[in-house]
């Protein structure tokens, strides 16, 4: 929690237009999002957005957390079906829970007033069969009442544009907000690319690859999400959403070259 306070402080300085929060995904976890949601709150002005998915929670539980989530001033919700528990490869909802982020969405708009994001996959959700497959269920979860899309982390811009132009031709009109988690060691690297089909470009994997010394590999990993920033704002995106994990070093470097850039 004292993490929380030291990088919610620090990125403050950037002029961030909300921070979205979680401890983690699940029942046991959603009393300690409330906390971080509620120290966030103590810390800034800004708006706040939990994600909250619907593994291991019944409809009930997940309308008691909505409300508790809305007595706390909690502004959107990060709608999420939910990676399966660990030690299962499968989702599998509980007795009286939901199946999909759509009904998810559904339940959130019908009884709440909270912002809504969900999540698309430029690169194609793990367990989709195909990128059609997976857009057909984006469209779900927008028809149901997203506000806008937050994208799954991505290292080739190409593939955020491709997904873009994909769900404009679908119809899926509100906007596409490209996530971007700054790489800092090729086994970080490696290890998010396994777990949400990233790609990791050959150029990036090769330069980080190089060298052992963690100091490079660091800055190697924000230059590149450095680049990736400017070509984004250079193609007029929405927003950038920054998956920071409770640090900022990373965060705040690439973002002081932006300002220095800039300047």
């Amino acid at each position: 929690m004292q993490n929380l306070c030291d990088n919610v402080t620090r990125l403050q300085q950037f002029d961030p237009a909300f921070f979205t929060c979680t401890y983690g995904a699940g029942g046991s976890t959603q009393d300690a999002t409330l906390d971080v949601l509620q120290k966030v709150r103590e810390l800034t002005h800004l708006p706040v957005a939990s994600h909250l998915t619907c593994v291991n929670s019944t409809v009930k539980e997940l309308e008691a957390y909505l409300t508790e989530a809305e007595k706390c001033g909690t502004d959107y919700i990060v709608a999420l079906r939910g990676d399966p528990p660990k030690g299962t490869d499968k989702f599998q909802a509980v007795e009286g829970g939901l199946n999909y982020a759509n009904e998810l969405v559904e339940l959130i708009r019908q009884k709440f007033d909270f912002g809504i994001a969900v999540a698309g996959y430029p690169e194609v959700h793990q367990e989709a069969p195909d990128a059609q497959t997976d857009l057909d269920n984006l469209k779900r979860k927008v028809d149901a009442g997203a506000d806008i899309v937050i994208t799954q982390l991505f290292y080739d811009n190409s593939d955020y544009y491709r997904f873009r132009d994909r769900c404009d031709a679908a119809g899926i009109t509100i906007p596409i907000v490209p996530g971007i988690l700054p790489v800092t060691n090729f086994k970080q690297a490696t290890r998010i690319a396994s777990m949400c089909k990233a790609a990791i470009p050959e150029q990036l994997a090769k330069a980080m690859n190089a060298s052992d010394d963690p100091g490079d590999q660091f800055q190697i990993g924000v230059e590149h999400a450095r680049a990736q920033t400017a070509d984004l704002m250079a193609q007029k995106v929405p927003g950038i959403h920054y998956y920071v994990l409770n640090k900022s070093d990373a965060a705040a470097a690439l973002l002081d070259g932006m300002q220095t850039a800039s300047n």
